[in-house]
């Protein structure tokens, strides 16, 4: 009876240390965050933005993955940029165009607290309208987003599917620095594209 016993225990205490031990996908997870910190890309894991499409194509649901690099000596103009169809487009729900070419109506700008109506400020020259991704066949199908301001440049990607053997079976853990390097040379492209556009 006593040996009975000895086992339940055993068994009890192997079965704890097993559940604490983390599931494959969030040990993948942990890698691929911890090299793009290490690539200064400044990984986060937010709750999906209400401009962008997020879980079952419905905006601002679920979680997310930020990616944020920031450049030192280098002003981006406050833009949002959806991917459709393989390109950057202007996030419509940002931009309102006006007759007037050189102005723009931004609803989400602040609003005096006497009037309704929306703010009238200088037409952002949206630079990356209609350019290609073209990100590595891993990272790009799962990209939702991109935002530049101040000095940073945003995107938004749900980088879990990168590491699930469902939407990336080719999966390799050699693959996520290069790929992230890939990644950051196209931020760094994407904002020296935007700052000569200025």
């Amino acid at each position: 009876m006593g040996m009975w016993i000895a086992i339940a225990i055993v068994l009890f205490v192997l079965g704890s240390m097993m559940a604490l031990k983390p599931n494959g996908i969030d040990q993948r997870l942990d890698k691929l965050r911890m090299t793009a910190r290490r690539l200064q890309l400044n990984p986060k894991l937010i709750s999906c933005p209400d401009w962008i499409k997020g879980k079952d194509n419905e905006y601002g649901r679920g979680m997310m993955g930020q990616y944020c690099l920031v450049l030192e000596d280098t002003q981006l103009p406050y833009t949002r940029y959806q991917v459709i169809d393989g390109q950057w487009r202007p996030d419509s729900n940002f931009v309102d165009t006006t007759t007037d070419a050189t102005k723009l109506s931004i609803p989400s700008a602040i609003r005096s607290s006497q009037s309704n109506t929306h703010t009238t400020v200088k037409k952002t020259n949206f630079s990356l309208d209609k350019v290609a991704l073209d990100l590595p066949v891993s990272i790009e199908p799962h990209v939702k987003g991109l935002l530049t301001k101040a000095n940073s440049i945003v995107i938004y990607w749900e980088d879990i599917a990168y590491v699930r053997p469902s939407t990336n079976p080719a999966y390799q853990q050699k693959l996520i620095e290069s790929d992230l390097l890939l990644l950051k040379q196209k931020l760094e492209q994407w904002a020296l594209q935007m700052q000569k556009s200025l």
